[in-house]
């Protein structure tokens, strides 16, 4: 079975930094267009950012210039780095694996911005 798994969520205060990893069992990442999204409390999952298979990367106008999407393919993990963390940035914050008809999602981290 196929599983992503999202950790270092946490609190942050207002201009921190926070790491989220993305581990995967029984799929390569390299293989994959992986992607990270959030979702906000009474709002609609949305498109963080995505690296593909060649490591291009694309993001979100919210994020560009704070987050950083990496992948470890030694580890079978994917990065995000979030600097500057502001209050919108609450939110859950889940992993997608996307290739051709396969696509997998994590659980979710909760990430919470505030002092």
């Amino acid at each position: 079975q196929v599983q992503l798994v999202e950790s270092g969520g946490g609190l942050v205060q207002p201009g921190g930094s926070l790491r989220l990893s993305c581990a995967a069992s029984r799929i390569f990442l390299r293989l994959y267009a992986m992607s990270w999204y959030r979702q906000a409390p009474g709002k609609q999952r949305e498109l963080v950012g995505t690296i593909t298979s060649s490591r291009d990367t694309n993001y979100a106008d919210s994020v560009k210039g704070r987050f950083t999407i990496s992948r470890d393919d030694a580890k079978n993990t994917v990065y995000l780095q979030m600097n500057s963390l502001q209050p919108e940035d609450t939110a859950v914050y889940y992993c997608n694996a996307t290739r051709s008809n396969y696509n997998y999602w994590g659980q979710g981290t909760q990430v919470t911005v505030s002092s």
